[in-house]
């Protein structure tokens, strides 16, 4: 199983796009059959936990956005 760490895109080394690709290769390994059991569980919740940080991400990201706009309007 995979550590997880908190979601936070200042972490360094963290990468949405490798989250994502990381996504893919699970739900690609879940769909190919090639897990046990008890592993398909194990990596569906890293997947989840994966998805919550992009989710995250994308979040900060558009409230940055949402400030510069703001910031844009006001000029």
């Amino acid at each position: 199983m995979v550590k997880r760490k908190s979601a936070s895109s200042s972490e360094e080394g963290w990468n949405y796009e490798a989250k994502v690709a990381e996504i893919e290769g699970i739900i690609t390994r879940i769909e190919a059959g090639e897990l046990e059991l008890s592993a398909v569980f194990d990596q569906f919740a890293t997947a989840v936990e994966y998805l919550r940080q992009c989710e995250s991400f994308l979040q900060q990201r558009q409230q940055q956005v949402d400030l510069l706009i703001e910031t844009l309007s006001e000029e």
